[in-house]
């Protein structure tokens, strides 16, 4: 590659999105500068510590741990030099109303033996999704999903393998053709919902999450999510890169067709031959980009589509142990396929709720004081978009009705055991985190709304605009944005070497 060093590169919003590709930029040789509007790092990652308490605000379920060692390839230094992670077993514990759970892990045998108890048919059943799973993983994720899909080309190139795994079909689908028990098809869709995706509706591409986590296992970074992205954050630092705090990005600034840098809230310019973008998709292209003909058309294009839905977080610390739940627990409720269609579809906030309960201290009691326990549990909501709910006003309203549901079913005493509480709503995604309709997730990952027809990761009128997080290919989740930062990397580098030859000549 030729010499990039004179280069810049700015890099919009601290997630791991774009501090995985302030890393790979800063790792090339390109100076690059990671603008971030909060006062901590992270995005949706975000943390915060309350009486001794720490509660992770975002994603706490990492697998494929092979993308963020990739990170540090070529450096002399590793993950494990900067934070430690800690396997999760179970994976989850998935329970039911009816008094059923299972065990997810990564133990053939036991996994088989949870299956039979279900129904015995379903074991032969099951193992031929896991070899579906795998097949998805490698044409889908192996293959595709840190390749940028720039052109329609690209699409029609990949088309006939994906046509071969009936990519058309949903998630759920193609796990009710393997098996019987509605149990088990709950066990093995729901991960759609981790990324933003109604698995009745979802690309079945998604079932390939099955195969990255008996592949790569669950984990947790000692600390919370938040000490994965400080150690992140101090690579990028170690390797010269430069983090601006509270430093909210008021526009992108165009000289021309090219973007020049960003301008940041009280008028400092930061200058930059490239731009990239890790805040909302719709916030990059309507509110930084507004002020151009590009900017105001694609935001109108991006607000004609799908968004994913919305959540309702709880976080909550106790004083006493909780060695009853496991690490990540999924705790169905009554209803699965009609819940998810309200959720997705509103218009209200459905009565009932299926919710993911985290207790990380069963892997690191440190995110406690000693003797006590901290917690998150979220509820998948409608977006601002899909139902029009007072958040200020149904929000306490919320709590407390998961308080009593997980007190009667999961927590005994929770209420007389609390110590403190806190909530984020969907109102709160959209204020705190710019995110288009409180959605929490970005575009809906349906069939045509990925790969080729999401965002692309380079803009196709500003040739030095860059997108990377969960708006772009290949979409939500830790590994999807750090494959997206990887396609991105990879489109910015090559423009900079391009250009350095160009002026070499």
């Amino acid at each position: 590659m030729r010499d990039v060093a004179t280069k810049r590169a700015v890099v919009i919003g601290a997630g791991f999105g774009g501090i995985a590709l302030a890393i790979r930029l800063q790792r090339a040789g390109v100076h690059t500068t990671l603008v971030e509007k909060r006062d901590k790092p992270g995005g949706r990652a975000y943390v915060w510590k309350e009486q001794g308490f720490t509660f992770d605000a975002g994603p706490t379920v990492i697998t494929d741990p092979a993308c963020l060692t990739e990170l540090f390839d070529g450096t002399g230094s590793q993950l494990s030099d900067y934070v430690e992670l800690m396997p999760v077993d179970p994976f989850y514990r998935l329970c039911w109303e009816d008094g059923a759970s299972f065990d997810y892990n990564d133990d053939q045998a036991a996994m088989a033996r949870q299956i039979a108890a279900f129904n015995p048919a379903d074991v032969e059943g099951y193992n031929r999704f896991h070899q579906y799973s795998e097949d998805l993983y490698q044409e889908g994720y192996l293959k595709l999903g840190a390749v940028p899909f720039q052109s329609f080309w690209s699409m029609v190139k990949a088309a006939p393998e994906l046509a071969r795994l009936e990519s058309w079909n949903s998630v759920h689908a193609m796990v009710a053709r393997y098996v019987q028990d509605p149990h088990l098809r709950q066990a093995f869709s729901f991960h759609t919902l981790l990324v933003g995706g109604d698995p009745f509706k979802t690309s079945s591409v998604y079932a390939l999450i099955h195969a990255l986590e008996r592949r790569g296992g669950v984990w947790f970074a000692r600390g919370g999510t938040g000490a994965l992205i400080g150690g992140l954050v101090k690579f990028f630092q170690d390797l010269g890169g430069d983090l601006h705090l509270n430093a909210p990005v008021e526009r992108i600034d165009m000289q021309g067709d090219r973007a020049a840098g960003v301008v940041l809230e009280g008028g400092e310019v930061v200058p930059a031959d490239m731009v990239a973008s890790n805040a909302d998709v719709v916030h990059t292209y309507d509110a930084l980009l507004g002020q151009s003909a590009r900017g105001r058309s694609k935001a109108k294009s991006l607000k004609s589509k799908r968004f994913s839905m919305s959540l309702f977080v709880l976080h909550f610390g106790t004083s006493k142990p909780q060695p009853q739940l496991a690490h990540h627990t999924i705790c169905f409720g009554a209803r699965y396929r009609e819940l998810i269609s309200e959720i997705f579809a509103g218009p209200t906030l459905p009565e009932d709720f299926s919710l993911y309960l985290h207790a990380p201290c069963a892997t690191d009691p440190s995110m406690a004081p000693e003797g006590m326990s901290s917690h998150y549990v979220l509820s998948p909501v409608p977006h601002l978009g899909a139902a029009d709910i007072d958040w200020a006003v149904k929000g306490p309203e919320y709590r407390e009705k998961i308080i009593d549901y997980l007190e009667e079913r999961y927590i005994p005493n929770l209420r007389r055991d609390l110590v403190t509480t806190r909530i984020w709503t969907p109102q709160d995604f959209k204020d705190d985190l710019n995110a288009h309709l409180g959605s929490a997730f970005s575009l809906e990952p349906i069939l045509t709304q990925s790969a080729w027809f999401r965002p692309h990761n380079r803009d196709d009128v500003i040739s030095n605009l860059y997108i990377v997080g969960a708006g772009t290919h290949p979409g939500a989740g830790i590994p999807g944005v750090v494959g997206s930062a990887k396609a991105t990397a990879g489109l910015m580098l090559e423009q900079a070497a391009a250009s350095s030859g160009k002026r070499a000549r």
